[in-house]
């Protein structure tokens, strides 16, 4: 059975089962344009490609790899490559989907899209790395381009495999195109800002919901599950106004210590070891435990599907912050909203790095570039005033801060498919 067949008939708690749901429930809130409702449930492209490669020891490998366009009526698409073995056509759609609904919901003039390949990285040596990723990128070089498709890093991928990236389609074409691709290392067309630019996202919604349930950052407890840019980025900036990390839980294990942690000393154990459960100056504890910490904000940032019915039922945060995409089922998400708990959804607490993405993508075609203070100034704003654009919708239509955000969004997205029209 090929992946193609979730397409029909999607799991409700599969990625895209779980993003189907989100836009049945905006609907009712988007007056005429529900006419072009069905737009926002069908991929406008779906790539599937072979990768092959020569490994290291003379075997030949392959892989199959993926590039998916959900929407294009606001501008070109815009969205990550995902190296990692769970990595499935469906997943692309949704991350893809997602996409367009962030890029929208912060009025970026992109639309939706997403990569992957279905592989370990960190099974791969750096040779084998850059030929599949430079195998990937001809294969998609049909569809990819400084104003077709932009890719950008995700979850496995890396400023690295950016270079590499960007290097292919160039050569591909005969000149230099920075502009191919985003999160670039600075010296090559990259963007200052641009590694913590997600988890800045998810601090400054983080603070300004804090603000508005009147919650005070300066020594609340966080817990992060996650812990790769966003998550340990958004940590140093929360520990920076006065809050403390309780618990921390990635793919090494999950640690706790109620008092807080040292961020110096567990950052530094990261970057010795590749991840928090070698870190000593906290307690390791059951992965499922995490669920059950003393906090007063979660912050999701690994990957979707985390916050089940159950765990959502155990959550003991007041604020839950989605640095990941997709980490909440949908009854999840109702379980949250009737006992009170704020959710600020993905598609615009994590849209910080599609954002400093775009600032990239400016500087390359001006080749004239920011600092990162200026960066920064403009990233808070822009997060800022959609962030309350979008409360004010959830207030006037007593509605939850995702289903308001997805209706900022797709009031967009529907708007630019109606003027535009359908050719032929």
């Amino acid at each position: 059975m090929h992946d193609t067949l979730s397409f029909i008939t999607p799991d409700p708690h599969s990625a895209w089962g779980t993003y189907l749901s989100q836009v049945d429930r905006v609907l009712p809130y988007l007056g005429p344009l529900a006419r072009w409702g069905e737009t926002l449930k069908r991929p406008k492209r779906a790539l599937i490609v072979d990768v092959p490669i020569e490994m290291d020891d003379g075997t030949v490998r392959h892989f199959e790899g993926y590039r998916v366009q959900h929407n294009l009526s606001r501008g070109p698409g815009k969205g990550g490559v995902r190296y990692h073995p769970a990595v499935t056509l469906e997943e692309v759609m949704a991350l893809s989907a997602w996409m367009t609904v962030k890029n929208a919901a912060v009025n970026l003039p992109y639309g939706g899209a997403k990569g992957g390949i279905r592989v370990d990285p960190r099974q791969l040596s750096h040779k084998e790395l850059e030929r599949m990723t430079r195998r990937y990128t001809s294969e998609i070089g049909l569809v990819i381009g400084p104003q077709q498709d932009i890719p950008a890093p995700d979850v496995g991928t890396n400023p690295q495999v950016m270079a590499w990236m960007m290097d292919t389609y160039s050569m591909n074409v005969g000149g230099t195109a920075t502009g191919v691709v985003t999160g670039k290392p600075v010296h090559l067309g990259g963007s200052l800002g641009r590694v913590k630019a997600t988890g800045r996202g998810v601090f400054v919604t983080g603070r300004e919901a804090a603000r508005r349930i009147h919650l005070n950052l300066d020594g609340a407890r966080v817990a992060v599950q996650g812990f790769g840019n966003v998550g340990s980025a958004a940590a140093e900036m929360f520990v920076g106004a006065g809050a403390k990390i309780v618990a921390v839980q990635d793919h090494t294990g999950t640690i706790a210590n109620p008092a807080g942690m040292d961020m110096g000393a567990l950052m530094e154990v990261v970057r010795r070891d590749g991840g928090a459960g070698a870190f000593t100056q906290a307690e390791r504890i059951d992965d499922e435990a995490f669920w059950d910490t003393d906090c007063d904000i979660l912050i999701p940032a690994a990957l979707e599907g985390q916050i089940t019915l159950a765990r959502a039922n155990r959550l003991k945060a007041r604020l839950v912050l989605e640095g990941a995409n997709g980490p909440t089922h949908p009854d999840a998400d109702d379980a949250l909203a009737e006992r009170g708990i704020l959710v600020v959804p993905d598609v615009i607490c994590n849209a910080g790095g599609v954002t400093v993405s775009y600032f990239e993508w400016v500087q390359d075609f001006s080749s004239f570039f920011w600092t990162e203070d200026e960066i920064n100034l403009r990233l808070d704003k822009i997060m800022v005033d959609a962030l309350r654009r979008i409360w004010d919708t959830a207030d006037r239509h007593k509605i939850t801060l995702r289903t308001a955000t997805f209706a900022v969004a797709c009031e967009r997205i529907l708007m630019a498919r109606q003027e535009r029209g359908l050719y032929p």
